[in-house]
């Protein structure tokens, strides 16, 4: 009886540690579950007790300023979006910042600004021929792989969303061209303006102030919605990255201020290219 006891105990107890380690080995081996990463342009909801800033900064690839920006952005914990522009980005290097600007989705977007920046600042033309223009952002978004239906005109203030359109009369024939098309055109309500030498001309004070009077009077395209206008190549010195670092820093010290990337902003028109939509599925 005792020898049963006990040749019973050792099969009980062999059991129960084969138990467990099989039990492990499903744990070890268990395959981790990772949340599907955020596609660009998938809806939010809005909180009608905050005021969403959207910083959309222009002419990327411009380094050094826009690393200087990105790493600003990255350590303060806000989002931002960069319009690029094809032929800033003429080597490997400036190439590959392209890539990391689009691949840091949800934490930067990377939106269109044409190819060649208006025929190479020469407005007059770029918007006089609308056909080769609508082709100059094509070749933007084709080229850089832009994942959303989002563009800014180079050198000028129009908008095209959900409804509503306008803008400069001579760029008129190009945003309707690219509504028709189905794309949402991105101006802004307040610009960190420059003179020569990249030198901003508002202090990180006096551009915070601008932005809470627009808030409080009122005066945006889209409520509670504040569109920020800079350009990446401001930056690129130190006294004024530490200017950006400290506006940021201003706005953040405001609890209703929730910062977002422009796929976001609240009349925009669906952002997303049906590619993007067909891999998302």
């Amino acid at each position: 009886m005792k020898l049963f006891t006990i040749t019973s105990s050792i099969i009980l107890l062999f059991m129960t540690v084969s138990c467990k380690n099989e039990a492990k080995k499903e744990t070890e081996i268990a395959p981790k579950v990772e949340a599907p990463k955020p596609v660009p342009g998938t809806p939010i909801k809005f909180d009608s007790s905050k005021r969403y800033i959207y910083l959309t900064w222009d002419d990327s690839p411009q380094p050094p300023g826009t690393k200087v920006c990105k790493d600003i952005f990255h350590k303060l914990g806000v989002k931002a979006t960069f319009f690029s522009v094809g032929i800033h980005a003429f080597d490997l290097h400036r190439k590959r910042s392209i890539d990391e600007i689009r691949n840091s989705y949800p934490e930067f977007l990377l939106a269109n600004h044409s190819y060649t920046h208006g025929f190479k600042d020469k407005y007059k033309s770029f918007y006089t021929m609308p056909d080769s223009a609508v082709k100059d952002f094509l070749r933007m978004e084709d080229e850089f792989k832009v994942p959303v239906k989002i563009i800014r005109l180079p050198g000028c203030n129009s908008w095209v969303l959900d409804g509503e359109m306008k803008g400069q009369p001579s760029t008129e024939k190009v945003y309707k061209k690219l509504d028709a098309l189905g794309y949402s055109v991105i101006g802004w309500d307040v610009e960190w303006r420059f003179v020569r030498g990249n030198t901003p001309v508002q202090s990180a004070e006096q551009l915070a102030k601008e932005v809470n009077n627009k808030f409080e009077d009122g005066l945006t395209v889209a409520p509670n919605a504040v569109v920020i206008l800079a350009h990446d190549r401001m930056f690129a010195k130190p006294q004024y990255a530490d200017s950006l670092s400290r506006f940021i820093n201003i706005l953040k010290s405001d609890p209703r201020n929730v910062f977002e990337t422009i796929d976001h902003y609240p009349l925009i028109k669906y952002a997303v290219k049906d590619t993007i939509n067909k891999k998302a599925k």
